[in-house]
């Protein structure tokens, strides 16, 4: 904590507005996540998607009274709050976040690298919370502003932290070792990952090392030659680990690994196959020998390890129950996280909290559940379930309706699923609770093969697109066809509450859906039919108007009652919309039938994602624009106009209008020709290793025959087929999976719930996990062996595929 008047010297910023001294303990950067005003200060930070000053007014009407502005503002306007005004909002957080660092004299350990860091922090923290108290970045927060916000959870009985820092250009990470100020660091690995932002790979690994000038150990992989030289040149105190003879900690590996450290040798026997994984597990075991841990300490630790992705998951629940899986470690900070990720689930839901015991917390155990009351009380959940003799011995701090249990096995004995229904669940728990056998109960049973929707990926997306349009350009979300595989109540659900203007669907039972779970956004339907005209105008939704056969069926309809329409115009697309031709008639009947508002006008490109077509594309916006105008100027107002899709957001900025229209660059495909937009992949379709066989030279697999095996074969048979939505022409070898990070190709054909594929080689066993098209499978790819687009590939996943969710720091 710190007062008001502190930061303000602090800052160095100018004083806007002063009622009087306060205590500042809450820092809070996103207005969507306040929970309660008091002790909150707010940075106002102008970005490149979203300007906090926007939420000033909203957030002192809410009770905020201490504010951090980057900009003038009008004081008259805040009479009872403290205002400072600084030339950077983030520049003053970081410098809060580095003060309140500087009091702690504890090992902080800052972990850097491009892949492999949020892994290795959680590893870490697995491995030594059992031990000590220890404090870490809640999910990935590892920017400019959520390393501070990170580093301003240390308290006093916090025994070590580990905190890991991201950045993309040169110039950042000096700014954020000022606010880690680490005494051990982990080097993880050196990658492509925001190449765009150095002039060379060296520049940027220098860059990342300015992280640890003053530690007193870093911890590398020696292995990694570029590392290892840049460290060298460097002359920094270190604790490497390879395969090499010169590293400090020398690995051999034969059916497990053998570590050989300060003359004594030890067995690691390691949980996993993969080499991320082993690389990311060798990092936590040598920052564990550096603090003095023992041999059986570490194997310990490491047998416990999960090699899953540590982040929530939304998953479809029993009786239409949305279940929020964290069930991985439960602390104060992750529990804040968690709570805001269900604050922003459908709104209309009721809000339930399945909560263990935190354990080793440093709080005594009414300090500790007084702290979990408050924060259970501001954030409306509405239902609150505690399991834990501590929780349930400090009861009397909850609302009487709270229900408490002293174990699992107690609550899952008094389980009744028809007690939950329509309500959104977060499951939170320590490890040793094994919450997991609760997500059981609570979960659709279906089979193995699942969509991993990264809802992180969808937001970074999103917000790249928004980077690249004008301040007052509005954004229509297309989440037409299940939100291209993906999921489209849980999708519309974020944009919501990421602030998306529109919403289109293809047909009338998508927006009913999507209505019925609570979208408030308006929906625009691309294909009406007279048969949907009762549920556009039950459910408000604004029907998109091509040809006068289904306007003149609406007119007929309506009978006067009033609608809003979207009026699509052909400039060149000849797929559907009115013509020039058609311009007298049709604005005739607009303005005849003033029940009719024309909420937007609006075109399709033809051939936006490639540049050969430019002029084309050039002179179907002219030609959109000069009928558009002729319809705004007869009606009398001007419609939202907009004729961009995804790839014409991309390269034909010029074009943006009032509105444009993003739909399959949402969902981490780059839809130009060129692929040069840094997308990130947001589907990954898993499915699992049913069985293995050994299949002699001369048999065959599958129907008809058709797999023909030349030389002895290892076979995997896979738990998807076409039925999920694997198309049949993946058979004999034209489809490929991963599997243990190796390319596994189909063998014989796809059947309906199953696929055989050749795992020669390859080192599996029944029920690993197998990636048909991911981060490390790109759909691109996958779509090109069959001769299809992206598109087909992620809509024709069937919808009895389960989406599971994945949410971290959105």
């Amino acid at each position: 904590m710190i007062s008001f008047l502190e930061f303000e010297k602090l800052s160095g910023g100018s004083r806007v507005v002063f009622k009087g001294d306060a205590t500042i303990s809450v820092l809070l950067v996103d207005s969507r996540k306040l929970t309660h005003s008091e002790g909150v200060l707010f940075f106002a930070i102008a970005g490149e998607r979203h300007d906090g000053h926007q939420y000033l007014s909203d957030l002192y009407r809410r009770g905020v009274r201490q504010f951090v502005v980057e900009r003038p503002v009008d004081a008259s306007a805040f009479p009872e709050a403290n205002i400072v005004l600084v030339p950077s909002s983030i520049a003053a957080l970081q410098k809060l976040a580095a003060h309140h660092r500087s009091k702690f004299n504890i090992p902080v350990v800052g972990i850097t690298g491009s892949n492999g860091k949020t892994i290795i922090k959680e590893w870490l923290y697995q491995m030594l919370s059992g031990d000590i108290t220890v404090v870490k970045n809640p999910g990935s927060y590892n920017s400019q502003i959520g390393v501070p916000l990170s580093v301003w959870q240390l308290e006093t009985y916090h025994a070590l932290a580990i905190f890991e820092a991201g950045i993309s250009k040169p110039g950042e990470m000096e700014k954020l070792a000022a606010v880690i100020q680490p005494t051990i660091g982990i080097f993880s690995t050196i990658g492509s990952a925001h190449d765009e932002g150095f002039a060379d790979r060296h520049e940027k690994i220098i860059e990342k090392l300015e992280l640890f000038d003053q530690v007193a150990c870093l911890v590398y992989c020696k292995d990694h030659t570029a590392i290892d030289e840049a460290v060298a040149s460097r002359s920094l105190r270190t604790l490497s680990w390879g395969f090499s003879d010169t590293a400090d900690v020398r690995v051999t590996k034969h059916r497990d690994f053998k570590l050989a450290y300060q003359g004594n040798d030890f067995t690691l026997d390691l949980p996993f196959r993969d080499p991320a994984s082993v690389e990311n597990a060798l990092h936590c075991a040598t920052v564990l020998l550096w603090l003095g841990y023992d041999a059986h300490y570490i194997q310990k630790a490491v047998a416990g390890l999960r090699s899953i992705p540590m982040r929530l998951e939304l998953k479809a629940g029993m009786n239409a129950c949305q279940v929020i899986d964290d069930t991985y470690n439960n602390d104060l900070g992750g529990l804040a996280i968690s709570l805001q990720f269900l604050s922003h689930q459908h709104q209309k839901q009721k809000k339930t909290l399945i909560l263990s015991d935190i354990l080793e917390s440093g709080l005594s155990q009414e300090a500790l559940a007084a702290a979990i009351a408050g924060m259970v009380r501001e954030s409306g959940v509405q239902r609150f379930i505690g399991i834990g003799p501590v929780l349930q011995e400090q009861k009397g701090l909850f609302r009487q309706d709270s229900l408490f249990f002293a174990s699992t096995y107690d609550f899952l004995r008094d389980f009744d699923i028809d007690q939950f229904y329509d309500e959104a669940i977060l499951v939170k728990g320590a490890r040793n609770f094994h919450f997991e056998k609760i997500i059981s109960r609570l979960e659709q049973k279906v089979h193995g093969t699942v969509m991993e929707i990264d809802l992180g990926a969808l937001v970074h997306n999103l917000n790249y697109f928004k980077s690249v349009l004008q301040p007052d350009t509005k954004l229509m979300v297309m989440v037409k066809a299940f939100a291209y595989g993906s999921g489209s109540v849980e999708v519309a659900n974020l944009l919501a509450y990421h602030r998306a203007d529109y919403l289109g669907v293809a047909y009338a039972d998508e927006g009913v859906s999507l209505r019925k779970n609570n979208a408030a956004l308006p929906i625009m339907v691309m294909n009406p039919t007279e048969e949907s005209f009762d549920l556009l105008l039950k459910y408000d939704l604004e029907p998109e108007i091509y040809s006068f056969k289904i306007f003149d069926a609406l007119l007929r309809h309506l009978k006067g009652r009033k609608i809003k329409v979207h009026v699509k115009l052909d400039t060149g697309m000849h797929r559907l919309g009115f013509g020039t031709d058609d311009l007298e008639k049709l604005i005739a009947l607009l303005v005849q039938n003033d029940n009719i508002q024309v909420a937007s006008v609006f075109s399709h490109l033809a051939g936006a994602d490639e540049p050969l077509h430019d002029q084309f594309s050039r002179d179907q916006a002219d030609a959109f624009k000069r009928d558009a105008d002729r319809i705004a100027v007869r009606i009398g107002y001007r419609p939202l106009y907009h004729i961009l899709n995804s790839p014409g957001i991309l390269r034909l900025r010029e074009y943006q209008f009032d509105m444009v229209r993003l739909g399959i660059g949402l969902y981490g495909v780059d839809p130009t020709a060129d692929g040069a937009y840094p997308l990130k992949p947001v589907a990954t379709l898993k499915t699992i290793i049913s069985q293995i066989r050994h299949v002699p030279a001369g048999e065959t697999v599958g129907y008809g025959r058709k797999g023909r095996v030349e030389t002895d074969m290892t076979v995997a048979t896979i738990a998807i087929g076409y039925a999920d939505g694997f198309s049949r022409a993946f058979s004999r070898g034209a489809g490929v999976v991963m599997v243990q990070g190796k390319r596994a190709p189909v063998i014989g054909n796809v059947c309906m719930d199953m696929t055989m594929i050749d795992i020669t080689g390859i080192d599996a066993k029944e029920g690993d996990a197998v990636i048909v098209f991911g981060k490390e499978l790109p759909i691109q790819e996958v779509a090109a062996r069959i001769n299809t687009i992206p598109y087909e590939i992620l809509t024709n996943t069937s919808e009895r595929v389960k989406r599971v969710f994945i949410a971290e720091g959105i």
